[in-house]
Order: C-alpha cells, then sequence, then structure tokens
C-alpha cells in the first residue's frame, strides 16, 4: 500500500478521537521510527509503498491509537533530555516538567561543581528519567535509585545500560525505609502526588495506561510522600546538600509549609513551561 494512501486512513480513523495536529505528530513519529524517515523524506518520495511488515506494524499502531494507548508505549521508548529511554505500562512516560527539574538540578550545581564528587539520590526512579540524565551529566557523580517496582528497576537498569551511565538501583518501598546507604549532597523525587479528586481532570489515555502506583495519593493524604522523604532527608543530607521535589501544582504552598515546619530553610518554589507551581528546592542550612 502506498504511504500517502494509508496517511489518509490513518487520518480519517482518529479523526474524532485527537485534534488533527496530534494526528499528524504520532503518524511522523511512527515513521520515523520504523522507517527511519523525516516528513521531508516522506515529502519527496510521495510513491514510496509498506511492505507486509510495515503494514502490519502501522495498522497495529493505529487500532492501539484508537483504544488511547499512548504513542510511546506503542513504539517502546520516549526522548527525555535528549537521552533515549524505553518506557512500557510499568512505568510513567517521562514529562517536559521533569525535564526542567533536571535542568534546575545541574544548573544550581553549576559547571565548575560538575567536576567534583557528588552523592545523589533519585527517590521513585520509574524509568531511570532523573537519575539517568543526572548520571549523564555529571560523569564524577555516584547516582543511586529507588523504586518499590521491581518492574520498573528492570527498565531503568536497561536505560542506565542503554545511555551507558551507572547507577545503583534499589528495590524498596520508601515508606518503610528509615535508614538510607550513606549521606547524599542531592535527594531529589518525583513521587505520586495526584489527588484521587483530580483524576476526572487526566486524560484517559493517562489514566488507562499509566501505572497508577505511581501516579495517585489519597486525598486525605496528598502529602504522604513529601513527608516520609523529607524525614529522610533531614538525616541523610550532607551539610550543604539539597532536597528537591516535583510537586502537585495545587498543593506549593502546602508542600513549603510542611518542610519548613522540619526545619528545612530556603525554600524555593518554582513555576513550569506551563507556568503553574511544579518544583521545589529545600535546603536545612
Amino acid at each position: 500500500m502506498l504511504i500517502q494512501k494509508f496517511k489518509k486512513q490513518f487520518f480519517s480513523a482518529l479523526s474524532d478521537l485527537y485534534p488533527e495536529t496530534e494526528i499528524l505528530s504520532f503518524f511522523n513519529i511512527l515513521i520515523e521510527f520504523k522507517l527511519n524517515l523525516s516528513r521531508v523524506d516522506l515529502a519527496l518520495k510521495p510513491n514510496l509503498e509498506f511492505n507486509n511488515n510495515e503494514l502490519s506494524f502501522f495498522e497495529n499502531a493505529l487500532s492501539n491509537l484508537k483504544q488511547h494507548i499512548p504513542i510511546q508505549y506503542i513504539i517502546g521508548e520516549t526522548e527525555f533530555y535528549g537521552l533515549t529511554f524505553k518506557v512500557n505500562n510499568t512505568v510513567l512516560i517521562p514529562r517536559p516538567e521533569t525535564e526542567e527539574l533536571v535542568d534546575w538540578i545541574l544548573e544550581e550545581l553549576k559547571v565548575e561543581s560538575r567536576k567534583s564528587k557528588v552523592n545523589i539520590l533519585d527517590i521513585g526512579t520509574g524509568s531511570g528519567c532523573i537519575a539517568i540524565s543526572l548520571a549523564k551529566n555529571l560523569p564524577n557523580a555516584e547516582v543511586f535509585a529507588i523504586d518499590i517496582s521491581s518492574e520498573a528497576i528492570k527498565t531503568a537498569k536497561l536505560n542506565a545500560h542503554i545511555n551507558n551511565v551507572a547507577v545503583k538501583f534499589i528495590e524498596v518501598d520508601i515508606l518503610t525505609l528509615n535508614e538510607l546507604p550513606l549521606k547524599f549532597d542531592i535527594i531529589v523525587s518525583n513521587p505520586p502526588y495526584v489527588r484521587e479528586l483530580e483524576k476526572e481532570q487526566m486524560h484517559k489515555n493517562v489514566l488507562a495506561n499509566e501505572p497508577h502506583q505511581a501516579l495517585f495519593v489519597k486525598n486525605e493524604e496528598p502529602l504522604l510522600f513529601y513527608n516520609k522523604i523529607s524525614d529522610l532527608a533531614k538525616s541523610h543530607l550532607t551539610a550543604n546538600g539539597s532536597l528537591y521535589f516535583e510537586i502537585n501544582q495545587y498543593l506549593g504552598t502546602e508542600t513549603v509549609d510542611l518542610l519548613k515546619s522540619k526545619g528545612f530553610k530556603n525554600t524555593e518554589l518554582k513555576k513550569d513551561l506551563y507556568q503553574v507551581d511544579r518544583m521545589l528546592k529545600a535546603t536545612l542550612t
């Protein structure tokens, strides 16, 4: 079948489910992933045809998109901070806002300090996107990463291998942990923070496919993980160490107040690219 002919069918089949710009993005992502062709390549070669294997792949992808399965899960990978990460339905799909958190940490460390040894802990690592991105950009860092899910740890280890970095992964429930392996210069976490009451605001493809364990907290305990992690950080940060969080945009003030109540100082709340409260940094001195 001609690729251009299938493209028309692809758009028609998804037109009632997604905006046209998103459908075009899906198609281009699939073309580049499966055929290694850009939009320009395709435009210059209007008579290109799918072979049977390629057609089967695109038909399956179309069927999955109709079921609101995220494109990242369909192709099994995504890009984060310029790196390739394998993803599946046992890990969250990394978001652009989390890239901003990584960027903030790297900016704060400054170029000079990137040459010296630094110990980093990522709590709730999922795909490993934060830990691996930091390890890639801080060759002298010793990076540890914790997650409760054995399947997430397996995916994160694969991603560390793909991106040629060393990260020490630990499978453990952070809520049951009272001691960390050593003191850290940086502790960072993007923990579950979406309240059950906020589910109705979320896209269907997220609710139906991404792991709820990594997303949701009970309405009555929205800061459960922040409370536990900040307690651990109090006794496991180095003298000049910093705690970084990705946070619920609706609970910025509450999260700051929690950290202040535990003795953290110099709390800084930062907005993301959508201009909502999304990141928080705090120190003990």
